[in-house]
C-alpha cells in the first residue's frame, strides 16, 4: 500500500532529508488504509507541546458511528527527531509536509519532509517545464517510430 501526496512537490520546495513516522490509528482506519483508501494531499503536520500531529488527512473508516475522517492523528517519532524537526521548522520557517504513507511489515508509516511553500510564479515555471518535457517526449517518440 502506497498513498502518495502528489500536491507536495507542486506546492512546496521539499528538503531532501526525510523522516519516517508511525501513525496512531484506530483499527477501522488501518484496515481502510491497507485497502488503499485515504488521502494525504491536503494534510500537514505540526509540532505541538513536544508531540507531532497529522492534521487534515482524510482516512475513511467503515462501520464507525459519529466518525470524523479528517481528525487529528498523533505521529510517533523519537524525541530527538521531534526536536530536530521543530528547530529546523522554526529557524528556517518551513512546513512539515507528509509526502507518502506506506506499510512496512504490519505497521503503517508516514514519510515527512520539510518544505517551503512555492510562490505562484514558481508554480507556473514547473507547469511550463512539464509541458516542454512532454512535447519533447512526443517529438522523440515520433522520430524513433
Amino acid at each position: 500500500m502506497h498513498i502518495l501526496n502528489k500536491k507536495a512537490k507542486f506546492e512546496y520546495k521539499l528538503d531532501p532529508e526525510r523522516f519516517e513516522a508511525g501513525v496512531s490509528l484506530r483499527g477501522a482506519e488501518a484496515k481502510s488504509l491497507r485497502n488503499g483508501r485515504g488521502s494525504i494531499s491536503d494534510s500537514t503536520a505540526r509540532v505541538m507541546n513536544g508531540e507531532v500531529f497529522l492534521i487534515n488527512a482524510n482516512i475513511p473508516a467503515d462501520g464507525l458511528v459519529n466518525y470524523n475522517p479528517t481528525r487529528i492523528r498523533k505521529l510517533l517519532l523519537h524525541k530527538n527527531e521531534i526536536v530536530t524537526l521543530e528547530t529546523k521548522a522554526k529557524q528556517q520557517k518551513l512546513t512539515l509536509v507528509p509526502t507518502k504513507m506506506y506499510t512496512k511489515g504490519r505497521l503503517i508509516k508516514l514519510e515527512l519532509a520539510l518544505g517551503r511553500s512555492k510562490h505562484k510564479f514558481e508554480k507556473r515555471e514547473t507547469i511550463k517545464k512539464r509541458d516542454v518535457e512532454r512535447e519533447l517526449e512526443k517529438e522523440y517518440k515520433s522520430i524513433n517510430t
